[in-house]
């Protein structure tokens, strides 16, 4: 069964760059929930990969993030999909973690949790950290020009290889259309 790890803000949800700090601030991109939901009904296993530094900073509690995720799970299955694993840095820039993407340890947490290898993995973000951390377990970078998208394809140095789609439901046409090939 086939394996994609998301970024969060700015993939799957409008990003803010004032942080999403409540249930009601979280707004599904158009089109995002029904990529997924096509994923999962394709076979696949849909993980998200999030940085949360909104914890460290005190912009917003674990209850709080808790309730943003389930509001997200919520739309998700009212559009006939889910998430088999979401896993969540909540760290500062500063901290030195191993689990704020570029750090892999996101990833790596996904892939064990699931019992996948991530090698070849699709990676999808938004900021070339989300693509740095992809590359770093080996999985394939896929940026989409939602969120920050436009800006960091804008600022180049993406990683070699990396495929480009205006957003998650076009990045899943083609991973769709791949694995159908």
């Amino acid at each position: 069964m086939p394996l994609v790890i998301l970024d969060r803000d700015g993939v799957i949800n409008a990003d803010s760059d004032a942080f999403i700090k409540s249930p009601r601030e979280w707004r599904p991109i158009p089109g995002s929930l029904a990529a997924i939901a096509r994923l999962n009904r394709a076979g696949w296993r849909v993980a998200v990969a999030t940085n949360q530094s909104g914890l460290a900073r005190g912009l917003f509690d674990h209850p709080t993030l808790d309730a943003i995720h389930a509001t997200m799970r919520a739309a998700l299955a009212e559009a006939g999909g889910h998430l088999d694993a979401l896993r969540y840095c909540p760290h500062g820039p500063d901290d030195g973690c191993d689990c704020r993407k570029p750090r892999p340890g996101l990833l790596r947490a996904i892939g064990a949790a699931l019992d996948e290898p991530l090698t070849g993995v699709p990676v999808i973000g938004d900021s070339l950290r989300d693509l740095q951390a992809g590359v770093a377990v080996g999985g394939r970078p896929i940026l989409v020009l939602t969120g920050k998208g436009r800006r960091t394809l804008a600022a180049g140095g993406l990683p070699p290889g990396t495929a480009v789609y205006e957003d998650l439901a076009a990045a899943v046409d083609a991973l769709l259309a791949e694995a159908a090939a």
